[in-house]
């Protein structure tokens, strides 16, 4: 049975004004990101990964519709994007939670959202609380969280209005690295089950291929695809070191010299 197209990026070019030279007044033109094309299958892990200034997170941006591509088009489900919608849902680095509410009141608010009656929102707080492991920490406020605990939250946040597409900004960046990697096997674990189209942006390349079915390569200034990369792991939440299995380890070493070719042909001139 053939994959479904979920999202298409077609030769996707954003450029923002800014300063010139103060010698001469006006305004240049800066490309972050030209001629993105690529898709994504529905129910696919997308991961992508690239050095400072490639533009991963104006990709993103664009996806969520926050703002619009210079040229070119970005289309779910065969319709393009027009703006911000609750198909797709984002979740930040910075947890962005709402201080005053708590843990369940966070959530809720995607439901609110989405306009579920107000008679459900206790079942299925309770049901994504529980999905992401905090069903004991309900009328718990932001602050008497840890960070984990408070990106479980925006997690669940956004998965509560049931979007089609999950899209994280780095969300686990700022975060210990053993936190890290135990909300790494919980966002695999819930996209197991869930079955999201997801896109996840890191900086990290063995985050990068632990999650992703493939791996984006983007080269900067101005971002385009450098390479997409297959990535040919299963069972990844059963596999007792994954980071040792050989097809993890052949692809990371792919990636980490797709990433750093660039410095050393810079490095040669």
């Amino acid at each position: 049975m053939a994959s479904v197209e979920k999202i298409r990026f077609e030769k996707v070019t954003k450029t923002f004004p800014i300063r010139g030279d103060t010698k001469k007044r006006g305004l240049k033109e800066f490309t972050a990101v030209k001629d993105i094309h690529f898709t994504v299958k529905e129910g696919e892990f997308i991961t992508l990964v690239g050095p400072s200034g490639c533009g991963k997170s104006t990709l993103l941006d664009l996806l969520g519709g926050l703002t619009k591509p210079s040229s070119g088009r970005i289309l779910i489900d065969g319709k393009e994007i027009s703006g911000p919608g609750l198909d797709r849902g984002t979740v930040f680095q910075q947890y962005a939670l709402f201080p005053w509410k708590t843990a369940r009141g966070n959530i809720e608010f995607g439901l609110e959202a989405k306009g579920v009656p107000k008679q459900e929102w206790k079942q299925l707080g309770d049901y994504y609380l529980d999905l992401v492991g905090l069903k004991n920490f309900a009328d718990r406020y932001p602050h008497e969280l840890s960070g984990g605990m408070k990106q479980r939250v925006a997690i669940a946040r956004s998965l509560a209005f049931n979007p089609d597409v999950l899209l994280l900004d780095e969300p686990f960046a700022a975060l210990d690295a053993q936190t890290r990697e135990t909300l790494q096997t919980e966002l695999l674990r819930i996209w197991e089950k869930t079955g999201k189209t997801i896109i996840f942006i890191t900086h990290g390349i063995d985050e990068a291929v632990y999650l992703g079915q493939r791996v984006v390569i983007l080269t900067a200034n101005p971002g385009s695809v450098k390479k997409i990369v297959d990535i040919p792991l299963t069972n990844r939440l059963e596999a007792a070191d994954i980071h040792a299995n050989p097809e993890f380890v052949k692809a990371r070493h792919e990636v980490w010299n797709l990433l750093h070719e660039q410095e050393f042909v810079g490095a040669n001139i």
